[in-house]
């Protein structure tokens, strides 16, 4: 279950919430370990080896970033790129090995779908190589069209 209450920041409506009465839900910037977040995502398949300063370069240009926090070390972590009215796309969803399989990731998501910041969003876009069953749970589904779609791909920079 979570619960949601409103937390102070300004520039944005901010949110907080509980899940399973031990793990905290916000998205309060300042909260987010990029220490950490360097570690899980440069270890994480779509992000090999990806550097402190681009992921903070990446969270300080997203429309919002989410951690989880259990006690006060951060334990998961999602950000999406959005006009704030017809597009959303969620990216580096990360939820530490050790709390995996609690519902956590579809926690965070569900954070989003609530923010009164996104309430007007109508197409949310994800990539997942794994985790289909877990989006599929919230609604997601493939592209009806994918050969509508396109993308451009130069490869990550060297930032080493």
């Amino acid at each position: 279950m979570i619960e949601y209450g409103a937390a102070l920041n300004t520039g944005y409506a901010t949110m907080e919430a509980t899940f399973l009465n031990k793990y905290k839900i916000d998205d309060d910037y300042s909260r987010i370990d990029f220490d950490k977040l360097q570690r899980w995502l440069s270890s994480a398949y779509w992000s090999i080896g990806i550097g402190k300063e681009e992921i903070e370069k990446g969270a300080r240009n997203s429309s919002i970033v989410v951690g989880a926090y259990l006690a006060q070390e951060q334990v998961a972590f999602l950000r999406v790129v959005s006009d704030k009215t017809r597009f959303a796309y969620f990216l580096d969803v990360f939820v530490d090995e050790d709390h995996r399989r609690q519902g956590l990731a579809k926690a965070l998501i569900n954070h989003v779908f609530e923010h009164p910041d996104f309430k007007d969003v109508y197409m949310w876009l994800l990539a997942t190589r794994n985790a289909h069953p877990v989006y599929r749970e919230l609604g997601f589904k493939p592209l009806e069209n994918p050969q509508d779609w396109m993308i451009i791909s130069r490869g990550r920079v060297n930032r080493l």
